[in-house]
């Protein structure tokens, strides 16, 4: 068994010998015995600076437990996190998207060099999900990736909050709807400890479509990072990697075509954040798998909006716990035909085995999720936009409730913090599309979430009466009528570029047409006159990301040449 299970590691077999290698393994405390195990890497991305990880490196002791318990040798090694909740509204953000591809890089460093059998990552807040699966592709060997779970929901004065109430406190305040006393009281008790935001954000979005994907254990999207069966799926991770040894289960077989479907239908079905649609490219292009905007669209067409959860609704991930979790909400979309049941997964069972065991949804008891029958929306709320404004893509989030189509004088803003102003002063108005460019991934860099100015707008009561459009994304706790990811991106000299105060915008969900509505001549003549900017950065981590950063389109990857 132990010859059939160490399928990688030079290290460990007693077919190949290094001596400097084995006395290292002796020296870190393996014993003999030890040396015909598998060898497991435990990425962690804990770290104390932020709710989301600040306990994921307790969650990996336990996961090594498991581990050690099933005859392997579990081996934790960390990377990186950055908080999106902390560095959304500043320069920090930067640091937020490229810290995703530095994760995969480090994990693919760490399994390759140290020739690991297997990787089990513990992962909490927003890039580190899809980093994770990034590099799981690429090294292709054994993987589960295990979430540190979602935050409970804070409280003041009656009311259920989360980090967005924050952002939509300081509206408020520009808009004098709040006293000083309930500002800071809001902001002192919407995020209550440890756990990833608690709607259905970027982090709950990709950890529930992961999880549909195959790639974590059923339920570890489900489970609060403080409820006693986190610790429980951690302690089972270490039978379920022995198993995927056993059956010679990797990444590559997981991740298919099919699979990114099923990810990206619960995706649709839940309301989650225009984020899935730039790192599920991204972690297709890892796996060598097509994938490309219009797909994201064709699945958005047939899947329809049907889970009441914030931003735009009313629930947080907490309570999809108590009406069966995500496999309840996944059995449910199998049920209609809208998810793949031949799927393998890290069970080594497929999607539709795991689905049977699952429990089913009560459409008479909860209304949290609807039947498709009678939908929130009839298709799903993420769509891809092209246009003169867009020639190769954006995507926009529309749950409907801020209408299909809207048409708008533009008021443009060459960095997001000019729209702070402009809210604190007045001047955004009933009927303006803000465009907020140089905020892609090269013009930023690091294309920034535009979380901070549109909870502000909301926070403000203009949500339903302004659009948002830009070539940087969008939180997942975004709401309102927002359009983002376009490309060219305007550093790259695409039509946002060229935009001026006043010009008129449309932009039409039904049509998915993102329109500026000047002549083809003056298109001509205003980019003829545009000069490219210097990049702000030219060298460290950040210049490096501008040279190597694919659009938006292609998922922002930089590990193509």
């Amino acid at each position: 068994m132990a010859t059939e299970l160490n399928r990688f590691s030079k290290t460990l077999t007693q077919e190949v010998t290094n001596p400097a290698a084995q006395a290292m393994l002796y020296g870190i405390g393996l014993k003999e015995e030890d040396f015909v195990k598998p060898q497991i890497g435990i990425a962690s991305t804990g770290y104390e600076g932020n709710p989301c990880n600040m306990h994921l490196n307790g969650l990996s002791v336990y996961v090594k437990q498991g581990v050690t318990a099933n005859d392997m040798v579990g081996l934790i090694f960390n990377t990186i996190g950055v908080s999106d909740g902390m560095t959304n509204g500043n320069d920090g953000m930067r640091y937020s998207l490229p810290s995703r591809d530095i994760i995969a890089d480090s994990i693919e460093t760490v399994v390759a060099a140290q020739w690991y059998d297997g990787v089990i990552a513990v992962v909490g807040c927003d890039k580190n999900m899809p980093g994770a699966i990034m590099a799981m592709a690429r090294l292709d060997r054994p993987a589960i990736m295990v979430y540190g779970g979602t935050i409970r929901s804070g409280h003041y004065k009656g009311q259920k909050l989360d980090i967005v109430s924050a952002f939509e406190a300081l509206g408020k305040k520009f808009a004098n709807n709040i006293s000083d006393e309930d500002y800071k009281g809001v902001i002192q008790n919407s995020i209550p400890g440890q756990g990833a935001c608690g709607g259905m954000y970027t982090a709950n979005t990709m950890a529930s479509s992961i999880e549909a994907m195959g790639l974590s254990l059923p339920f570890s999207s489900s489970y609060p990072a403080t409820h006693e069966g986190k610790q429980e799926e951690c302690k089972k991770i270490g039978a379920a990697m022995k198993k995927l040894l056993e059956l010679n289960i990797t990444p590559k077989d997981i991740i298919t075509k099919k699979s990114l479907e099923n990810a990206l239908t619960v995706v649709m079905a839940l309301g989650g954040s225009t984020n899935a649609a730039l790192h599920y490219l991204a972690i297709a292009r890892a796996a060598g798998i097509p994938l490309t905007l219009d797909d994201i669209q064709a699945i958005s067409d047939r899947t329809p909006f049907i889970a009441d959860l914030k931003p735009s609704g009313k629930y947080f991930m907490e309570d999809i716990l108590e009406i069966g979790g995500v496999p309840a909400v996944t059995k449910y979309l199998y049920s209609v035909g809208l998810i793949h049941g031949d799927c393998i997964t890290v069970t080594g069972k497929t999607v539709a085995e795991n689905l049977a065991e699952a429990p089913d949804l009560n459409f008479e008891t909860q209304k949290m999720v609807f039947p498709i029958e009678t939908p929130i929306k009839k298709t799903g709320h993420i769509q891809v936009l092209y246009g003169n404004l867009a020639p190769q893509g954006a995507v926009a989030k529309i749950t409907g409730k801020e209408g299909l189509t809207f048409d708008g004088e533009a008021k443009v803003c060459e960095h997001e913090s000019e729209i702070i102003d402009m809210l604190a002063k007045g001047e955004i108005k009933a009927g303006h599309v803000v465009v907020i460019r140089n905020a892609g991934p090269k013009g930023g860099p690091g294309m920034s979430e535009m979380l901070k100015p549109t909870s502000a707008v909301m926070g403000a009561g203009l949500g339903d009466k302004i659009a948002l459009i830009t070539d940087g994304r969008f939180s997942g706790g975004t709401h309102g009528f927002v359009v983002g990811h376009i490309t060219p991106e305007a550093f790259d000299g695409g039509p946002i570029a060229l935009v001026k105060d006043g010009d008129r915008i449309s932009i039409d969900a039904n049509t998915r047409v993102l329109t500026l509505h000047i002549s083809d001549e003056e298109m001509a003549a205003r980019k003829a006159a545009w000069v490219q900017p210097a990049p702000r950065f030219t060298k460290g981590m950040l210049g490096r990301y501008i040279r190597t950063v694919k659009s938006a389109s292609e998922g922002c990857v930089t590990d193509e040449a």
